[in-house]
């Protein structure tokens, strides 16, 4: 619930000029009581997460090359990173694209080989040729290898797939007038979100900023540690996902474990080297 209020807040901020153009003011409705009250539409526009469910595999989507086909046909034996944006947004999710080329980018993790990338379009207006501009951009912002870039795709749909989307991963937005008074924004929730190979939500990070560390972490679970290595596993276990946040945090609990079990260790390595006899020393 805190969650969704503070998402909701932002959403305020970042569409504060487009809803002053849509009110009117009264002696009745001081101007500062107004401003003070969240309108309640906005608390329809955050994200319910549902961990451990399936995607809509079934589903039908067209990715930036026309090509039209189920879900499932861009799931292959890689965890997926997911994002749902719409491609003429001019606000928030340019900053959530930016931060995942970004934060993607700064990985030692390999498009295509370690992971997919899927972008989708909640506005049914979005056309294959939007999906393949806003592609471009983002693998230019991600710096891949041509060979990489197969393994990113922007996904446009008809509504029914869109509302299958949002429905699965508890993707919730509305339409609000833009600048111009039209009803042709949507306000949303910034959050991106990992899936299994087969299909299934594995987390989610919250906010327009991804740490390459938190992607990789996330990357790894959603691979049930398929592609993780020694060092890894000890940063995982290290670090602890709160999924009401959406974040990965430093778990002191398991640091101080940790470090209490090498002690352990040491102590006992110790004692054993005190208490060996030194090689040819005769017994009385």
């Amino acid at each position: 619930m805190l969650f969704a209020r503070t998402v909701a807040a932002l959403v305020v901020i970042l569409l504060a000029p487009a809803l002053r153009a849509q009110q009117s003011y009264s002696a009745e409705k001081p101007v500062g009581t107004t401003a003070q009250q969240l309108p309640a539409y906005l608390a329809h526009a955050g994200v319910e997460q549902r961990l451990g469910q399936p995607l809509p595999l079934t589903a039908i989507f067209t990715d930036e090359s026309n090509q039209t086909a189920p879900l499932s046909t861009w799931f292959h034996d890689k965890p997926v990173v997911l994002a749902l944006v719409y491609y003429k947004c001019a606000m928030l999710c340019p900053q959530v694209l930016h931060g995942l080329a970004d934060g993607l980018r700064q990985t030692t993790l390999t498009a295509g080989k370690d992971y997919d990338v899927l972008v989708f379009s909640i506005d049914p207006s979005d056309t294959p040729a939007d999906a393949q501009h806003e592609r471009q951009s983002f693998l230019s912002q991600m710096a891949v290898p041509a060979a990489e870039a197969d393994a990113v795709h922007f996904l446009t749909a008809q509504p029914a797939s869109i509302a299958a989307i949002s429905g699965a991963t508890g993707f919730h937005y509305i339409l609000v007038p833009g600048p111009d008074g039209k009803m042709d924004q949507f306000a949303h929730s910034s959050v991106i979100m990992f899936a299994t190979p087969d299909g299934h939500l594995s987390k989610y990070l919250s906010g327009v900023d991804y740490p390459a560390r938190d992607l990789r972490m996330a990357l790894l679970d959603a691979s049930a540690h398929k592609i993780s290595n020694p060092v890894d596993l000890l940063i995982l276990y290290c670090c602890s996902y709160n999924p009401v946040v959406g974040k990965y945090s430093v778990s002191v609990l398991r640091i101080l474990s940790l470090a209490g079990m090498f002690s352990v260790v040491a102590v006992i390595g110790m004692l054993f080297l005190l208490t060996r006899k030194p090689k040819g020393q005769l017994t009385a």
